[in-house]
């Protein structure tokens, strides 16, 4: 059910019922009817939103993105303007998927300006995709990538800030935090 206290501007067309409290959607974005979109998020001008896509709350997606069918994308993460995904890896005009991708970006993830994120890959919690990346394979959590296709520069706090190695597998943050390697990747301790 649509929250009664969302914002939609006025030329804005919202199709779906599914959007949750102190959203806020801006001029010119398009949300078909299946979509869902949580509470406290700001959709930017130009953004368009296909049906099977699954938005969680505090969710930030900057103008000029296209979130295709089969993407979900969890609380708290950040897209910035012109962020392209993809739903089909092998493309041709007039032939539909009976089901798409399964793209997942999780808790936390920011995604660069003008990046791209191929069809079914997974973006770590608190993860960052520097500006521009083509990203071509999954991003562990807290893992920084940056190029095309995107590879390793390190790891990130869930401040932001890129983490710094001080002994044997462990990483400290200025902020304070402190992460370590497993054999799952780094977690915060």
């Amino acid at each position: 059910m649509s929250a009664s206290n969302s914002m939609v501007h006025p030329s804005a067309i919202v199709d779906t019922n599914q959007i949750g409290e102190n959203t806020k959607i801006w001029a010119f974005v398009h949300i078909l009817a299946g979509a869902k979109i949580g509470r406290e998020c700001n959709i930017c001008d130009h953004v368009f939103v296909e049906n099977d896509v699954v938005m969680g709350d505090f969710v930030t997606v900057k103008s000029g993105v296209c979130i295709w069918n089969g993407v979900t994308i969890e609380d708290h993460v950040f897209v910035g303007p012109n962020v392209s995904f993809t739903n089909d890896v092998y493309p041709r005009s007039k032939s539909h998927l009976q089901q798409h991708p399964q793209t997942r970006i999780k808790k936390g993830a920011s995604i660069g300006a003008g990046s791209v994120v191929i069809a079914g890959v997974k973006i770590g919690c608190f993860a960052m995709v520097g500006a521009g990346t083509v990203v071509t394979r999954d991003v562990g959590d807290y893992e920084l990538v940056m190029g095309n296709p995107s590879r390793p520069s390190g790891y990130i706090c869930e401040c932001a800030m890129k983490l710094k190695e001080t002994s044997n597998n462990k990483f400290n943050c200025s902020c304070g935090l402190e992460y370590e390697m497993t054999q799952k990747g780094v977690r915060r301790k």
